[in-house]
């Protein structure tokens, strides 16, 4: 599984990077699905290549890394091991927060080279305010990758000492995050779903945790990052959706090009050879072209905002929604060609250890996120029809 001593990944360009772990993330795959855990040799591997720290700041040694990149990254990762795929996004969003954390902070967490940080999804639950920082306590749930991690986060509404909520300038409550190390955390080890088994995204309680300010910031205000640039000018929800995006898309071309190594082989019973069959043909090439198209058109989109967006401010709300729109299209994509290939290849895909099965259960398990709602469609069409809603992400 390991990387002959000669390599050295940080010489190559990331999305190659990537791509020489291939072998090492395959080898690894059913160790993962079964123990929920990496292999040591294999997360050295991954923080050796810096695949977690791509939309870190430079200046806590991140790579600070262009969303085209990024996505074409997480793509390829995904290809060969979705679950590692879906915690390398969720690894580098959190890791965007540091744009917004004081240097000094950032720094403390990243200084050490495997930092990775986990947390979980905003539920309600939150932290109340005290002398120099936040008292936490809840559950939070989805944490991926916190089997990895070192540092864990959780998300939520402030209560003031005087028991009232803390708002923003529209009135309703400002969502805040907080960050401490994940000793601190109870994790339940509740993780038992169909697919993106490997990812251990658990739930986690914290019982009054003191969380310094320091260690405390909002994802609510890309305009009031500590770091300039035009990556941290994309809403953090944003820069979510591509990489989910490039996780279900690497899944899917993976499923395609398992497909064709099958086609050139199998001879489904009544009919001819499927190379050879017209209807598995154009159904076929359909699906290249999906792929291609929705490939495309995140990376068309998403070097435009990227090259106009400003290095201090915030991108508008309609280039959030193109944003959106170029995600959702290729989530949707993704699961198209993934649902076809998966009944194209009969019972060849039924079977665990094949090509497709774990794949097709990891590909709709990311489809029930909150990144791949089809109700992205209407919210993008109520902005590009003129009715723009006071806040969209």
């Amino acid at each position: 599984m390991n990387q002959p001593a000669t390599v050295d990944l940080l010489a190559l360009a990331p999305v190659d990077r990537a791509r020489a772990l291939g072998p090492a993330l395959e080898a690894a795959s059913d160790e993962i699905e079964a123990t929920q855990r990496w292999p040591k040799d294999l997360l050295e591997q991954l923080h050796a290549a810096k695949l977690m720290r791509l939309f870190l700041p430079k200046s806590c040694g991140g790579e600070q890394l262009d969303p085209c990149t990024y996505f074409r990254a997480v793509q390829e990762v995904a290809s060969h091991e979705g679950s590692v795929g879906w915690n390398m996004f969720v690894a580098n969003s959190a890791a965007l927060l540091m744009a917004w954390l004081p240097l000094e902070s950032a720094r403390k967490i990243y200084d050490d080279p495997h930092a990775l940080i986990a947390w979980g999804a905003v539920n309600g639950q939150g932290a109340r305010a005290v002398e120099g920082g936040y008292i936490v306590k809840g559950r939070w749930d989805f944490a991926s990758g916190s089997r990895q991690s070192t540092w864990m986060g959780a998300h939520g509404p402030v209560t003031e000492p005087d028991g009232s909520l803390r708002l923003n300038e529209r009135g309703t409550p400002k969502v805040m995050s907080w960050l401490f190390p994940t000793e601190q955390a109870n994790r339940l080890g509740n993780w038992n779903p169909v697919g993106l088994r490997g990812t251990a995204s658990e739930s986690y309680t914290v019982d009054e945790v003191f969380v310094p300010e320091e260690f405390t910031s909002t994802r609510e205000y890309p305009e009031l990052r500590r770091e300039t640039g035009p990556l941290y000018a994309i809403p953090q929800q944003g820069l979510y959706t591509v990489g989910v995006a490039g996780v279900t898309t690497g899944i899917a071309r993976a499923m395609l090009e398992a497909f064709r190594d099958l086609a050139t082989e199998k001879t489904p019973r009544g009919r001819p050879r499927m190379a050879t069959d017209p209807l598995v043909q154009s159904e076929y090439t359909k699906c290249v072209a999906k792929l291609g198209a929705a490939d495309a058109y995140v990376l068309a989109t998403m070097a435009d905002v990227y090259a106009n967006a400003g290095e201090t401010g915030a991108i508008s709300i309609d280039e959030r929604a193109r944003v959106r729109l170029c995600c959702t299209n290729a989530i949707q994509s993704a699961i198209e060609v993934g649902n076809w290939v998966h009944h194209a290849a009969g019972v060849s895909a039924i079977f665990p250890g094949s090509p497709f099965e774990r794949r097709y259960r990891d590909l709709h398990t990311a489809s029930q996120q909150i990144q791949s709602r089809t109700s992205h469609w209407a919210a993008v069409g109520e902005i590009m029809l003129g009715e723009p809603p006071e806040v969209f992400y």
